[in-house]
């Protein structure tokens, strides 16, 4: 092998490493399903959001958004918000950030939240105006 073809293929090692460390470890998978129950604007670049519905194991839940575009792209930007849960007497809070993209009729989610009992959520969902739901495919993030 000539040094070249040597190099790119340690670059390909490297990459594929680089890209395993960078994979967020994920573990106890649940899915929660919202309803939107309303949803405003007082200026037609901020929207507000509330939902509430099924949060797996956190049970019911109760979420609160506020979606901006500061970075004025139009067709996507950031959201922060707040909920809080209920599963029999445990009461559990969180904080929520995160991006959002229009897609089509749709809009796609990616937030990372914390907790009040400590651990990290990712999760991945649909917004959808038209059916006035929300669903996420969700997981604890593992971080040291």
């Amino acid at each position: 092998m000539t040094h070249l073809m040597l190099l790119a293929v340690g670059l390909v090692l490297s990459a594929g490493s680089l890209g395993d460390a960078l994979a967020p470890k994920l573990s106890n998978h649940f899915q929660a399903q919202f309803t939107i129950d309303s949803t405003f604007t007082t200026d037609g670049k901020t929207y507000e959001v509330s939902a509430s519905g099924d949060a797996g194991p956190y049970g019911q839940a109760y979420l609160s958004y506020v979606f901006t575009d500061k970075q004025e792209l139009g067709d996507r930007g950031e959201f922060t918000g707040f909920a809080w849960t209920q599963n029999g007497e445990d009461i559990i809070t969180a904080t929520l950030q995160g991006v959002y993209v229009k897609d089509g009729k749709l809009f796609k989610l990616h937030t990372l939240d914390a907790t009040s009992n400590g651990k990290f959520t990712y999760a991945v969902g649909t917004l959808n105006f038209v059916t006035k739901t929300l669903v996420f495919e969700a997981a604890d993030l593992a971080i040291k």
